[in-house]
Parts: structure tokens; sequence; C-alpha cells
């Protein structure tokens, strides 16, 4: 197995990391942020609902959903920025042998 020197490990996963705060922060706003300003947000429209209903009916799962294309696009260029082999990982979990 490719040995990758500690620091290009703690980059990535510092990196790693903050994407994924970053992304759950997005989601604790789209679902719960709308709830907690609900009563505020009432009087703005949109699709002809109020904004807090929308978001609550449909909104959070669209934002989630996209989300999740998001970091797949953004773990791929992660990924190539640190160095990570798709090649081999993909023959690594589809159980090939793995010559060293």
């Amino acid at each position: 197995m490719k040995k990758i020197d500690k620091k290009v490990a703690d980059a990535y996963f510092r990196t790693r990391t903050t994407l994924i705060m970053i992304y759950l922060a997005i989601g604790f706003i789209a679902s719960f942020g709308m709830v907690m300003f609900a009563e505020s947000l009432s009087s703005i429209k949109f699709n002809g609902f109020p904004v807090h209903y929308y978001m609550g009916a449909q909104g959070a799962v669209l934002i989630f959903i996209i989300l999740l294309f998001v970091n797949a696009f953004v773990s791929d260029r992660v990924d190539k920025k640190y160095g990570i082999d798709d090649a081999r990982n993909e023959s690594i979990g589809s159980g090939k042998t793995v010559d060293h």
C-alpha cells in the first residue's frame, strides 16, 4: 500500500472534516433553522407558500440531495489534490489483490 506523508494526511483530514462540518451546518440551517425562525419567515413567499412551510415540505429534502452531489464532486477534487488514487481504491474495494 502506498505510504502517505503525515503532513499530507493531516491536511487531507482537516480539509475533509471542514467540508463535512460545512455540509452539516447547511443541513441544520435548512431543516431546523427554518423551524426556529418560522414566525419571522412567514411573510416571505416561495411558490405561493410561506418559505418555512415550503422548506419543511420539500426544500430541505432538495437541499440534502443537492448536498450529496456537491459532496461527491468536491470530494473527487480534494482526493485528486492530495493524490488519492481512485483506480487503486476501486481495485481494493472490489476484492482484487494488490501488488505491493
